[in-house]
Formats: C-alpha cells, structure tokens, sequence
C-alpha cells in the first residue's frame, strides 16, 4: 500500500445558533480542513470558510483562520496543491477554492448542479475566475488508495474521502455527520444489526474497514478496533 500522511487544518470557527443546533444555546463548531500527502501529490479536503454574503456573517458570525498560513505551518504552498475536493459546497467548506484557481476540484455532479441553481451557498465561491471542476457520478478512485464516496444526507451531494495507506485506512468524512458520537452510534447500530436506521452508504464505508474517522466541525475523532494480530 501507499504511503500517505494526513494533517488537521485548523480554519476557524463559526457559531451555529440556538435553533439550528436543536439546543437553548448558540454552539460554537470549528472549521477543519485536511492535507493529504501522496505519492502522487498534495491533496486539500475542504478549504476553509468563504466571505461575499452580509446575511451569513450576521447568522454564523464566522471567525477565519488564514489557509495560506495553515499550510505554511505545514511547509506547504497554495501552488503545491494538486487536487481539491470538497465534501460539498456550503460556504464553509469551499471558502478558500478561488484561492487555488486552475486546480481540478473534485465534486459531485449534483452537488455542483444544486450549488448553481443558487440560494444555495455564496455564488462567488462556486464560479470564479479559473474554476476548474471534474464532476464525478458516485464512487470514484482518484489516486491509488484514494476513494471519494457519496455520503448523501447533509446535502444530496455530499462526499466523504476515503484515504487507505500502509497506515491503515482513514474516512475524512466532512459533514456526513455534524459529530464523532453520531457516527459512532449508527455504526454501533449498524454493526449489531440494532437500532437504526442509518445511512445506507454506512455499509459502503465499513467494507474499507477504516481506523479512524474525522470530521469537519468536531475535533474528536470516531476509532475503530484494533486489527486482530496475526
């Protein structure tokens, strides 16, 4: 197997309120990107919170942390990424993809249709000079050991990365589900054959067996067991 590297990007946070977050309070979620090392090249999962909407920045009050910066921390530059691919294009997600104008930007072909009907996410981040997508129909295997995996549910088009290396596999699952207890309960459900239900494509994303599991606005992290020794 290949091998590969995965690095949190820290770009923010925004603060989802009260009747969104189904809670008495405003909860406060960050926003987190990740860096995939490959043989083939650097790959960028999400890229960050975007601006351009007046009524976003009063319902999210969103804070930003600079993507040029995070992955300088990392020793890396804009034009050293390859390939971008977003688990959707909600403005927090896709913020800093005109910043890597002329990259392939891997995205669902719904998700992508649904962004451009408009009313959707902020219309800038989605069309910009130098936009350059590959549309995608379902699974796809970008790079070896690299699978995307329509993980339909936060939006029709929603896609989660699946990064399998010597290492073990690892699903950046952005937000397939808002928090690692989520998924830990519907893939306990799904493993007993209890509860439920759960998203299909759950059955899917267990076939790779992965050891773990991230997120984009949780920091926790959903682990799998350990392999059995040999």
């Amino acid at each position: 197997m290949a091998r590969m590297d995965i690095r949190r990007l820290d770009l923010g946070h925004f603060v989802r309120p009260a009747a969104e977050a189904g809670t008495e309070h405003p909860r406060v979620e960050p926003v987190l990107a990740y860096l995939v090392r490959h043989e083939e090249g650097l790959l960028l999962f999400d890229t960050g919170v975007g601006e351009g909407d007046p009524d976003a920045e009063a319902h999210y009050r969103p804070h930003r942390k600079s993507l040029v910066a995070a992955l300088a921390a990392e020793g890396v530059a804009l034009g050293d990424i390859d390939l971008v691919v977003n688990c959707h294009l909600h403005f927090d997600h896709c913020g800093g993809n005109p910043l890597l104008a002329g990259r392939p930007v891997l995205v669902q072909r719904t998700e992508l249709a649904t962004a451009r009907a408009g009313d959707y996410t902020i219309d800038a981040l989605v069309d910009f000079p130098g936009a350059r997508y590959e549309e995608l129909d379902g699974e796809a295997e970008v790079w070896p050991g690299i699978h995307v995996v329509p993980t339909p549910g936060h939006t029709a088009g929603h896609q989660s990365l699946v990064v399998s290396g010597d290492g073990g596999t690892v699903v950046l699952a952005g937000q397939a589900y808002d928090f690692a207890s989520q998924y830990a309960s519907d893939e306990m459900a799904r493993g007993t054959g209890s509860g439920g239900p759960w998203p299909p494509w759950l059955e899917r994303i267990a076939e790779f067996r992965p050891r773990r599991v991230l997120f984009a606005h949780d920091r926790s992290v959903w682990e799998g067991d350990p392999p059995a020794p040999r």
